[in-house]
């Protein structure tokens, strides 16, 4: 498992195992957020799966899937709710980290200067300068 922070309450990580999820209630996370369709992986790794090694661990377990074409203003509120319901630090995973990466950029785009939502996820290994227009864009919207 490879979990990069992105805010105190928020991380990523390419797609998670059973086996993973121990470690993740020893980290102190609460909640996890599957952004990956489930056709994307085999049945051992699909959510449902996940969810009931979770949950016998005591974590809130939440799907969200995400593709390029769901990506939508709906379900990046949908994700920050998740996040903000919480009682406690969040991982999203994905297959990569990337999806949850840019979930929460497209949400904070209201929240926080531009400049400082690229560097946040260029620190986690993410490189979202091609957001850079969407993000604008956004906040201006929300602005």
């Amino acid at each position: 498992m490879d979990a990069r922070t992105l805010t105190p309450r928020y991380s990523v990580s390419p797609q998670i195992s059973v086996e993973d999820l121990p470690q993740l209630a020893e980290a102190g996370f609460t909640t996890v957020i599957c952004n990956r369709p489930d056709a994307e992986v085999p049945p051992s790794h699909q959510a449902e799966t996940i969810r009931a090694a979770a949950e016998a661990l005591g974590l809130r377990f939440e799907v969200l899937p995400l593709t390029h074409q769901t990506m939508t203003p709906d379900n990046v509120a949908k994700q920050q709710a998740l996040v903000e319901s919480s009682s406690g630090p969040v991982l999203a995973y994905c297959a990569s980290g990337t999806r949850c990466s840019v979930v929460w950029a497209l949400s904070q785009a209201s929240e926080m200067p531009v400049d400082d939502i690229i560097a946040k996820t260029a620190e986690a290994g993410y490189q979202l300068d091609g957001l850079r227009p969407t993000l604008i864009a956004a906040a201006a919207q929300t602005g």
